[in-house]
C-alpha cells in the first residue's frame, strides 16, 4: 500500500527546470531516500512533500488524501531540518513539548507523550538541557523527538546527519534506522552520502536532472543500474564500451591488452534494468565494480577474455582494503578494490599484475532513461 503518492511533479526556478514530471510511490512504514547530486533537485522534491514550495505542476497525496494544495502545518508531517532547528531559549523538554503546546494539548498528555520521546531517544535525563550544553548527536535525536512527538504520518529528514563529524554519523546512522523501525513511521531522507543511503534505506530513488533515473532497494540499485548515470554515480565503477566480435565476445574501444590487441570481453547477458542483451550484436557499454576484479601475479597469465596484464599506478589504502589504479600493458585503465589482507606490504606504483573477472561480473548498461516508475515494494 502507498503512503506517499506523487504524480508527475514538475517545478521550474526560472529556467531552470528543478524537477521534470516526477511519478512516485512510497509504501507505509518505509524508509525512502532521495539520492542524487547537487542541484538534481532532491531538496526540491522533498520541499514540495512538506508544502514548503508549491509544485508547477502534479499532485501529493499521502494516505490518500490531496495535499498539494495544503500549508505545511496541514500535512500531518513531522521535519527534521539540517541544522536541527533546535530551539536555543528553550529546553529540551520544552523544544520536543511545542509542537503539542501549538496544537493545545493537555498538559497532562504533553508530559506523557514528551516523556515518551524522550525515552524513545534514551535522553530522558536531559529533558532541562538547553540545546547548547547538547553534543551534535543529542542535538539530532532532540530534532527527531520533537518531530515525531505530533505524531505524524510522515517523517521527512533533510541531510539530518550531515553535521556530525564521521564516528558520530556512523552511530546516528544505527540509531536513526532503530528509531523509525521501532516506531513504523513512513520515512523520506534526503542526502548526498550513497553510503547513508544504502545503509538505511529500504529503497532509494536517484535523481538526475530533475528526473528519476531509477528506483529500487540498496542492493538492485548496485548490482543492476538502469543507466550509465546511476551506474556511475553510486559507487566505483570502470566503463567499458564494447563492439561485438562474434561468438559472444566483444572487444573493448579504448582499453587494450597490447598496442594492437583490445580487450575482449565476455558477459553472460545480463543487464541492468531494461538495459538490454549483450549478445544481441550492438555496441554495448559494461559496467565493472571494482571489487569483482580478481588480482594476482602477473604470471598468471592472460586467458582470451575477461583478463588483462597491467602495472599499478595509484595506491590509497582506506583501512579494510585498498584501491588501485592499473594501467592496462596496452592502452586504458581500470580501478581495482582489493583486501587490505592480500598484501604483506603496502604495493608501490609500478608493481606488475594481472587482472580478471568472470562474465556475469560485467553488467550491461542501458542509455540514460527519462523516468523510472517507482511502486512500492
Amino acid at each position: 500500500m502507498s503512503d506517499i503518492d506523487i504524480r508527475a511533479v514538475a517545478h521550474r526556478f526560472g529556467a531552470l527546470q528543478a524537477l521534470d514530471g516526477v511519478e512516485l510511490a512510497i509504501g507505509q512504514g518505509e524508509f525512502f531516500s532521495l539520492l542524487g547530486p547537487s542541484g538534481c533537485g532532491k531538496t526540491t522534491l522533498l520541499n514540495i512533500i512538506a508544502g514548503f514550495i508549491a509544485p508547477d505542476s502534479g499532485s501529493i497525496a499521502i494516505g490518500g488524501r490531496d495535499i498539494t494544495r495544503l500549508a505545511p502545518n496541514q500535512r500531518d508531517i513531522g521535519m527534521v531540518f539540517q541544522n536541527y532547528a533546535l530551539f536555543p531559549h528553550l529546553t529540551v523538554f520544552d523544544n520536543v513539548a511545542y509542537g503539542l503546546r501549538v496544537r493545545k494539548h493537555k498538559p497532562e498528555l504533553v508530559r506523557q507523550r514528551v516523556g515518551e520521546m524522550l525515552a524513545l531517544v534514551r535522553l530522558s535525563e536531559l529533558a532541562q538541557r538547553m540545546p547548547h550544553q547538547l553534543s551534535g548527536g543529542q542535538q539530532q535525536r532532540v530534532a527527531i523527538a520533537r518531530a515525531l512527538a505530533i505524531r505524524p504520518q510522515v517523517l521527512l529528514l533533510d541531510e539530518p546527519l550531515s553535521n556530525l563529524d564521521a564516528k558520530l554519523r556512523k552511530d546516528m546512522q544505527a540509531e536513526l534506522r532503530r528509531l523509525q523501525r521501532d516506531v513504523g513511521i513512513t520515512t523520506v531522507m534526503v542526502t548526498h552520502d550513497q553510503e547513508e543511503a544504502l545503509s538505511l534505506s529500504d529503497r532509494i530513488g536517484i535523481l538526475g536532472g530533475g528526473r528519476l533515473q531509477q528506483v529500487g532497494t540498496p542492493l538492485a540499485l548496485y548490482r543492476q543500474p538502469a543507466n550509465r548515470f546511476v551506474g556511475e554515480f553510486v559507487g566505483q565503477a570502470n566503463l567499458i564500451a564494447a563492439r561485438p566480435a562474434g561468438d559472444g565476445v566483444f572487444e573493448a574501444q579504448s582499453h587494450r591488452i597490447a598496442a594492437d590487441a583490445p580487450l575482449r570481453l565476455r558477459a553472460d547477458g545480463g543487464g541492468g534494468g531494461d538495459g538490454g542483451n549483450a549478445d544481441d550484436g550492438a555496441a554495448s557499454l559494461f559496467l565493472l565494480r571494482p571489487e569483482r576484479i580478481r588480482l594476482g601475479p602477473p604470471d598468471d597469465g592472460v586467458s582470451l577474455v575477461n583478463a588483462v596484464r597491467g602495472t599499478v599506478r595509484e595506491v590509497s589504502y582506506a583501512g579494510a582494503g585498498l584501491h588501485l589504479v592499473v594501467r592496462l600493458e596496452g592502452a586504458g585503465e581500470l580501478i581495482v578494490a582489493a583486501p587490505e589482507s592480500l598484501f604483506a606490504r603496502l604495493p608501490e606504483p609500478g608493481l606488475a599484475v594481472h587482472l580478471a573477472w568472470a562474465p556475469h561480473d560485467l553488467v550491461v548498461l542501458a542509455a540514460e532513461r527519462s523516468t523510472a516508475p517507482g511502486q512500492p515494494a
